[in-house]
């Protein structure tokens, strides 16, 4: 990490379903992501792991997962359980 700024990457494997399902899933994961992103710390580096159920889920509903998912990173950061 260090001078380069927030990066976020976005893994779909084959398992979720087609090109087109994967990519659409890639899509919906990086929207939320860009409403996050301003609330990230400058120097974080994340991956994202889309499962099946990212194609189903209300997009308030994977916002809600990746709030969780960013506040636990920032928790294990400062040491907390």
């Amino acid at each position: 990490m260090g001078k380069h700024g927030r990066k976020a990457g976005f893994a779909v494997s084959r398992q979720v379903g087609s090109a087109v399902s994967r990519n659409r899933a890639r899509r919906r994961l990086r929207e939320v992501y860009r409403h996050l992103r301003p609330t990230l710390p400058d120097d974080i580096e994340v991956v994202f792991v889309a499962r099946p159920a990212a194609l189903s889920r209300t997009v308030s509903d994977l916002r809600g997962d990746m709030e969780r998912a960013i506040a636990a990173m920032a928790s294990a950061a400062r040491g907390g359980a």
